[in-house]
């Protein structure tokens, strides 16, 4: 693995598998074949920090500063909620945690800003000025504020209450599985949701990612004929966790 060893290293924390790499923030791509490994049950800070030493080392070349996402509000390193990871992440200093387990510099991001990070640097937003908003549509919602290229961070427009409910709870992926709904009519659900942001904040442009978001052309066109917004698939996909902690990780340093 020659080359990594001053490159950031991501990793991306989920509910089933923990990714990682070396990445070159050049490219925005993977600088050496990415591995996951199984998220552990119950996947406390204290058990994850352990995958975490494990996965990074599988890369011995690497010694550069690392990202990690995490799906909760994070606020100055510390996790603030868990509304689908282990309760005993809240209130826990995971910079200071993965820190010291890991002997590396490491920075904590919410999963779904890094993820909209990577995507305006690198994807569907690249180059584009005033307010992008990304939507991950997934078990939640998860977003992403990027202003003229920054990152606003812990937006949660997933817990937008929306005609009495939790917008994720109508809206999101896990939603339209769960309601058994045609892609038809899960489009409704959306256009209800992006109207609402619209009336809100006025963005420039959506971006929707999320695994479901490989089936756009199933959707989106729907949505997109409902609003004055333009709204496009993300890019990255898969890889947008990994590339964004990385991404913030130097970011971080640099403040």
């Amino acid at each position: 693995m020659e080359g990594v060893a001053d490159l950031p290293f991501g990793i991306d924390f989920g509910g089933t598998g923990i990714k990682g790499a070396p990445v070159d923030l050049d490219q925005g791509e993977f600088a050496a074949e990415r591995e996951r490994i199984r998220t552990p049950s119950p996947s406390t800070p204290e058990a994850v920090a352990e995958v975490f030493v494990d996965l990074l080392s599988r890369f011995p070349d690497s010694r550069g500063p690392v990202g990690v996402t995490v799906p909760a509000v994070v606020r100055h390193g510390v996790v603030k909620s868990a509304a689908n990871i282990d309760p005993a992440w809240v209130g826990t200093d995971a910079d200071q945690l993965f820190t010291e387990a890991t002997g590396r510099d490491v920075h904590v991001v919410n999963d779904a800003d890094a993820a909209g990070l990577a995507e305006a640097r690198y994807g569907a937003a690249k180059g584009r000025s005033g307010l992008v908003i990304v939507t991950t549509l997934g078990t939640g919602i998860g977003s992403a504020f990027i202003h003229n290229g920054v990152l606003v961070p812990n937006s949660e427009l997933g817990h937008l209450e929306i005609d009495g409910h939790d917008a994720e709870s109508r809206a999101a992926n896990s939603a339209r599985e769960r309601d058994e709904l045609s892609f038809k009519h899960w489009a409704k659900r959306l256009v209800k949701y992006y109207n609402t942001l619209e009336m809100l904040f006025s963005p420039d442009l959506f971006v929707v990612g999320g695994g479901i978001s490989k089936q756009a052309d199933e959707f989106l066109p729907m949505v997109a004929e409902k609003l004055e917004t333009e709204i496009v698939p993300a890019q990255l996909l898969n890889k947008a966790g990994v590339v964004g902690a990385a991404l913030c990780a130097v970011e971080e340093l640099a403040e």
